[in-house]
């Protein structure tokens, strides 16, 4: 019975990667849900955690390659952020040089 279903499984699986032609975002999620599920019918060993380990690399590949876009599109508002703090500090560090025995409450 075991093997019947997990035929039918692997079957399946042949059937749905072979007759699409494009390739899906899904795909590879069903592949590896199949691939857990005929383990488990088969009764094989099998290393969940490195799976889980694996998946998470993916994710963070496609997480990091979109931070890397997102940052790229608003890099320029955040180096005029970023010079306009700094025109700041070293404006006030310039007046306060300028200021003798007097200091300000900004410069104390």
């Amino acid at each position: 019975m075991k093997k019947f279903f997990a035929t039918i499984i692997i079957l399946n699986t042949l059937l749905f990667v072979g007759l699409s032609s494009v390739a899906k975002a899904d795909e590879k999620t069903s592949a590896i849900v199949g691939h857990v599920i005929t383990q488990a019918i088969q009764g094989n060993d099998m290393d969940h955690a490195e799976v889980l380990s694996n998946e998470l690399a993916a994710l963070m590949h496609k997480y990091s390659i979109e931070m890397t876009t997102v940052l790229l599109q608003y890099m320029p508002s955040i180096l005029d952020s970023i010079s306009a703090q700094l025109r700041q500090e070293l404006d006030k560090k310039y007046k306060c040089s300028l200021q003798g025995d007097y200091k300000n409450k900004d410069c104390s």
